[in-house]
């Protein structure tokens, strides 16, 4: 785990203790998040999950912003319970009046998609491809059909693959 994002976390949770003047129980913190996701607070397991790849490429905002996020979400099911809004104003509150935070709810960070294979499908009446997904094709695959709008026929796998 990177030394200056526990620190981060440590130094968010002791803002919030300060500020409220009473004690926090500490989350479990994981790097084990993939996808467009920056970082989430699971609640009921005390757990923060971090982006790796997202964390490396924006360390500096990433360390001001997205870390103060997810434990003021932590902090805000502590202070006030399970029935608030995740972007209430509770949260809000603790952006601003704790961490001094504009309570922003989504990052900007650039996100780099993963090359997605396409199977590719044809009917009897066009020269349209149908580009089916992975899971389509494998549904394909145990029996399922799918059918043209416009000619009524099954669509048939062409043999190709294509990368997107």
């Amino acid at each position: 785990m990177p030394e200056r994002l526990n620190a981060r976390v440590e130094a968010c949770y002791t803002l919030a203790e300060q500020f409220f003047n009473r004690r926090f129980t500490r989350a479990e913190v994981s790097l084990k998040l993939r996808g467009q996701k920056a970082g989430v607070a699971h609640l009921q397991q005390n757990l923060l999950r971090f982006n790796e790849q997202l964390y490396r490429e924006n360390t500096e905002h990433f360390l001001r912003q997205t870390v103060a996020h997810e434990v003021a979400h932590l902090i805000a099911h502590q202070m006030f319970g399970s029935r608030i809004q995740p972007h209430g104003e509770e949260w809000q509150l603790i952006m601003r009046g704790v961490y001094e935070l504009a309570p922003d709810r989504c990052h900007t960070y650039a996100i780099q998609r993963r090359p997605v294979t396409r199977y590719v499908y044809n009917c009897s009446c066009t020269e349209q491809e149908f580009a089916f997904s992975p899971q389509r094709h494998a549904l394909v695959a145990k029996g399922r059909r799918y059918y043209c709008r416009r000619c009524k026929t099954t669509l048939a796998f062409s043999g190709k693959q294509r990368i997107e």
